[in-house]
C-alpha cells in the first residue's frame, strides 16, 4: 500500500481518491485533534477550514435568532463539514461542534475551492456526501414531526454507533437533550425505554449498545433511508 495513501484510509472519502489526487490533496490537509465540545464553525460565520474526521462525531446544529438549538445532522469518518464549502460557500448556516472527541484532516476554505476545480473525484464525492447530508437532514425533521423521544433516541444512537469503533459511546444525558431539542426528563425516561428493552446500558456519561438488531427493529422507519442512500452513492459508512 503506499505510504503516501495510508494517513487518509479512516476518512471514507479521501480513502476513495486516486493516487493522483491524493498527491494533490496531502499538500493541502492539516492534521488535527478534536476534542469534545470544540467549535468547528459558528453559525453564520466565515468559514475559516473544512474538516475530514477520521474518528469522532460532529454535529450539525441549526440555532435560532432567539437562540433555540436543535441538531440537524451529524458526521463522523464517513463525510465532511461544513458542506456547504464543497458547493462553493464562504459562509456556515449551521454551527458544528464535536459531539464526541475525535481527529481527522483539515483543509483551508481556499484549499478546497482550489482541489475542487482540480481534482474532479474529489469534487464528485464532496457532492455525493452533500446530497446524502441534506437526506439526513430531511429525516432529522421527519422524525422530530412524527416519532416518539424514545424511537428518535433509538435512531440518534444508531447514528452514532455507525461512526464509533465499538459499542461505547461518551455521551451525556444534556447533550443528548440537546440534540433531540427535548427537555431532560424526556431524554431520562426514554433512556429507561431502552434499558429496559435490553437495548442499551447507560452509565455516567457512557452508552452501550447491547443489541444493535434490536434498536434497529425499534427505531424502525426512524432509521436506515440514509443509510442506505450513502451505501448507494459512496459505500459503507
Amino acid at each position: 500500500m503506499d505510504v503516501l495513501r495510508q494517513p487518509y484510509l479512516r476518512n471514507r472519502l479521501l480513502a476513495l481518491l486516486p493516487q493522483n489526487e491524493i498527491q494533490h490533496i496531502a499538500s493541502a490537509v492539516q492534521p488535527v485533534e478534536l476534542p469534545r465540545g470544540i467549535i468547528i464553525v459558528g453559525a453564520d460565520c466565515p468559514i475559516d477550514h473544512v474538516y475530514f474526521l477520521c474518528s469522532g462525531i460532529g454535529s450539525v446544529v441549526t440555532i435560532s435568532a432567539e437562540g433555540q438549538r436543535a441538531e440537524a445532522g451529524m458526521f463522523g469518518r464517513e463525510g465532511f463539514s461544513p458542506t456547504s464549502a464543497g458547493v462553493g460557500g464562504t459562509i456556515s448556516v449551521h454551527e458544528v461542534l464535536m459531539q464526541v472527541a475525535g481527529e481527522g484532516f483539515r483543509m483551508s476554505l481556499q484549499s478546497i475551492h482550489t482541489a475542487l476545480t482540480h481534482n474532479p473525484v474529489f469534487a464528485n464525492l464532496l457532492a455525493r456526501f452533500i446530497q446524502n447530508f441534506a437526506s439526513q437532514i430531511s429525516y432529522t425533521a421527519l422524525c422530530n414531526a412524527n416519532y416518539q423521544v424514545d424511537e428518535r433516541l433509538a435512531r440518534w444512537l444508531l447514528m452514532c454507533h455507525d461512526r464509533v469503533d465499538g459499542d461505547e459511546i461518551a455521551l451525556t444525558h444534556d447533550f443528548i437533550s440537546l440534540m433531540l431539542a427535548v427537555r431532560r426528563p424526556s431524554v431520562t425516561n426514554a433512556i429507561h425505554i431502552l434499558e429496559g428493552n435490553k437495548l442499551v446500558r447507560a452509565e455516567r456519561g457512557r452508552i452501550t449498545i447491547r443489541d444493535r438488531r434490536g434498536l434497529e427493529e425499534f427505531a424502525g422507519g426512524a432509521y436506515g433511508k440514509p443509510e442506505e442512500e450513502y451505501r448507494r452513492l459512496i459505500g459503507q459508512i
